[in-house]
């Protein structure tokens, strides 16, 4: 490999460095307007958004990085692809080819619009009015489809928005193996429904003081992993973790001191998340080989902690006489098998980040499906509530009383996040494989929770999925690491031998 070769490395790492700086200012002042932002500051917030998003955007699509990328490509240093080197090489030319497809105007008019249909959605869930979040939800559409075009597509528009989440995959294919998953789903909780047995959820709308909560997430939050040194928690209306710096990363959730589930399992989400990025490598904070490599393979470790590792009877085993300290009111005189229960009922639900494990997918089939159907111009945005509200009675067997806890209960279409919602399922898929595989190399991961232990499973995550980066796209890193393709198999073994005992199934 010739000098000139890693001088042209070494400036491309270097400018990838700085773009980065820049995006991470761009996140700190995100996550400062859905957290401390006073409400007056929201149009000028846009506007300084808007143009640090235009300024990044001529950085990826600058001709120095297109030259810089024409010396690598074809170099020593490319050749392995799965390298530092390699990954980095190639993830920078895919993304520097995306940008260059994308008009300037078009990237700072989509950038402000989600900024202030963020704000315009807060206000309108808070009224419970639709019809004031219409006009800004039509235009965020109209712009998704623009960039759809702009960037082109194999099968159909909607293609190119979720390979910004999912680099690689296809609607199709996500399709089919979602359609796989729902196929042995449904039976399951139909089964539960006909068991006539419900858990004791009433033990959950007990009363949890808030500051209370706020402690024992904390505590939770910090033996699972999440370094506070490291990151921080707060309040927001719809819980969110952001990435900052290699030593920056913010979560936050909501309280309700009637239902203890909702910010516990927020907590612990949002830290699985948090681990996920304080587990990169931070001498890569910048470039591809310290970046996640995909929202699906990020979801699976939130999805993990919350579920796998948060709802299990081990991790409660540990935890639960702290709960009973910390709560006397509420669960003094509950039983550990009446809470575990309860945790883990199964019923339909109208919210989805308070859905229980089996019925979860179904509210993320629904978003999908209805996504697909907006982009595709087949669904009028005036449409949509009534069309939210006849998938909810088709999927899930109820009704949302309001569009604030129906159609508008999410944050990501305000936001321009469509093809988003697909990588809340693909992490349940991809978490119950991972975790399938940690406890053939670790051992019985029950024992080690039961005693506390949460740093083995933690630092295999790290080793096996964390520090490799974008090294690997999200399909060989499954292959790698368990010697199968993604599978729908592990989380139905999953849900069927917890829920089968508390079901009598």
């Amino acid at each position: 490999m010739s000098d000139a070769t890693q001088t042209a490395f070494d400036q491309l790492c270097d400018y990838s460095r700085e773009t980065a700086l820049l995006s991470s200012i761009e996140g700190l002042l995100g996550w400062d307007e859905r957290t401390k932002m006073p409400p007056r500051a929201g149009q000028y917030r846009a506007e300084q958004i808007t143009y640090l998003a235009g300024k990044i955007h001529r950085r990826w699509t600058d001709p120095r990085l297109g030259d810089l990328l024409g010396e690598l490509v074809g170099s020593p240093l490319a050749e392995d692809r799965h390298s530092d080197a390699g990954a980095t090489i190639r993830q920078l030319q895919r993304e520097y080819d995306k940008r260059n497809k994308l008009p300037q105007t078009l990237v700072e008019e989509l950038t402000r619009t989600s900024v202030l249909g963020q704000q315009a959605w807060e206000k309108a869930r808070a009224a419970d009015d639709f019809a004031s979040f219409r006009p800004i939800l039509e235009k965020t559409m109209g712009l998704k489809r623009q960039e759809a075009e702009a960037l082109g597509y194999e099968e159909c528009p909607y293609d190119a928005l979720l390979d910004q989440y999912e680099p690689g995959e296809l609607t199709s294919n996500v399709a089919k193996t979602l359609a796989g998953l729902r196929e042995e789903l449904v039976p399951l909780v139909a089964e539960i429904r006909d068991s006539g047995r419900q858990g004791p959820v009433d033990i959950l709308h007990r009363h949890y003081p808030i500051e209370t909560q706020r402690a024992f997430g904390s505590r939770a939050a910090a033996a699972i992993g999440f370094d506070f040194e490291r990151g921080r928690l707060d309040v927001t209306s719809h819980p969110f973790c952001s990435g900052m710096g290699p030593h920056d990363c913010r979560i936050t959730t909501r309280y309700d001191e009637k239902f203890f589930p909702g910010a516990l399992f927020g907590i612990l989400h949002e830290s699985g998340h948090g681990i996920y990025d304080q587990g990169l490598r931070t001498e890569q904070f910048g470039l591809p080989p310290g970046e996640y490599v995909s929202l699906g393979i990020h979801e699976s470790q939130s999805r993990m902690w919350e579920n796998l590792v948060g709802r299990s009877r081990a991790f409660w085993e540990f935890f639960y006489g702290d709960a009973q300290q910390a709560f006397p009111e509420a669960l003094a005189d509950t039983s550990l098998d009446d809470f575990f229960f309860a945790i883990n009922d199964v019923r339909p639900s109208l919210i989805r980040v308070e859905a229980d494990e089996a019925t979860y997918n179904l509210h993320i089939l629904i978003r999908f499906e209805l996504e697909q159907a907006l982009i595709n111009d087949e669904l009028p945005v005036a449409d949509l509530p009534g069309a939210w509200n006849e998938k909810y009675r088709d999927y899930l067997g109820i009704e949302p009383p309001s569009d604030a806890d129906g159609v508008m209960q999410d944050v990501h279409w305000s936001a321009g996040l469509i093809g988003y919602f697909a990588t809340y399922s693909l992490g349940n898929l991809y978490a119950s494989q991972f975790f399938d595989q940690a406890g053939e190399d670790l051992g019985d991961l029950d024992e080690q929770f039961r005693a506390g232990d949460f740093a083995r499973l933690r630092s295999w995550l790290q080793q096996n999925i964390h520090q490799n980066g974008q090294c690997y796209t999200a399909a060989e890193l499954v292959e790698r690491i368990t010697g199968k393709p993604l599978s729908h198999g592990p989380l139905i073994a999953h849900l069927r031998e917890k829920l089968g005992p508390l079901y009598g199934l």
